[in-house]
C-alpha cells in the first residue's frame, strides 16, 4: 500500500517538474535565438527573466526585462509579441517536446526596480561623502 501512495505522489508531482524543466529550456533557447537570429538591439538590451508554461505545454508566458530601452515598454512589448511567430519558429527547431507552445511576452519590472534602488544607493553614497 505504501508503494501505491508513493507512485501516486510521483504522478502528481511530475507535471510540475516537467513544466519547470521545459520553462527553463525555453528561457535558455530564447536567449540563444535573440543573440543568433532575431536582432532586438533597436529595442534596447532585452533579457528574458522568467517563463511560465501551461500544464499542457501549449502556452508560454515569457517575462522580459529591458535595460537602456530605446522605446517605451508598451512598444517593446508590442514588438516582441509581433516577433513571437519568428521566436516560435526557431524555438521549435531546438525544443525537445512534441509541440512548440504559443508565446506571449510580458514586461517584468523587477529590473527597473533594481535600477531605481541602485540609483538611490549611489545618491546616498555621494551625499555621505560630501
Amino acid at each position: 500500500m505504501h508503494q501505491e501512495n508513493a507512485g501516486t505522489q510521483l504522478k502528481s508531482e511530475r507535471p510540475y517538474d516537467r513544466t519547470d524543466r521545459v520553462a527553463n529550456e525555453i528561457q535558455n533557447i530564447l536567449g540563444q535565438i535573440q543573440t543568433q537570429y532575431i536582432d532586438l538591439t533597436e529595442l534596447g538590451f532585452i533579457t528574458f527573466t522568467k517563463v511560465i508554461i501551461s500544464p499542457d505545454l501549449k502556452h508560454a508566458k515569457i517575462f522580459f526585462g529591458v535595460v537602456n530601452n530605446k522605446k517605451s515598454i508598451d512598444k517593446i512589448s508590442i514588438e516582441l509579441n509581433k516577433k513571437s511567430k519568428a521566436f516560435r519558429k526557431y524555438l521549435g527547431k531546438e525544443l525537445t517536446i512534441k509541440f512548440t507552445p504559443s508565446l506571449k511576452f510580458y514586461y517584468d519590472d523587477s529590473i527597473s526596480h533594481v535600477e531605481r534602488i541602485d540609483k538611490l544607493f549611489n545618491e546616498l553614497d555621494k551625499k555621505s561623502k560630501n
